[in-house]
């Protein structure tokens, strides 16, 4: 039995190849991320709802990571759309 990549608990590299013994991670790299989701909205543009949701949220929030927009709708009033909402979800450093 030979001792390939498919048996190797060590974690590949970019190229692959998987590297023994493995790396230590250290504490810094190493952490625990919170996703939440936010409405934002907008007048004018989904772009500008996004945007929002974003900048409102990171006055509480710290250390903001990453924002995946998972939604678009829009608000109608009368049959015209008068408000663009996007729906974020936020990655933040979680700090107990």
């Amino acid at each position: 039995m030979s001792l390939g990549a498919a048996t190797c608990d060590a974690p590949a590299t970019r190229e692959g190849v998987r590297q023994w013994p493995p790396k230590a991670t250290k504490k810094s790299e190493a952490g625990v991320y919170r996703v939440t989701e936010v409405i934002g909205s907008s007048p004018t543009s989904w772009e500008d709802a996004a945007k929002n949701a974003v900048e409102i949220a990171a006055e509480s929030l710290r250390d903001l990571r990453i924002a995946e927009v998972s939604k678009l709708d829009v608000k109608i009033d009368a049959g015209k759309v008068v408000a663009y909402r996007a729906r974020v979800s936020l990655s933040f450093k979680y700090e107990p």
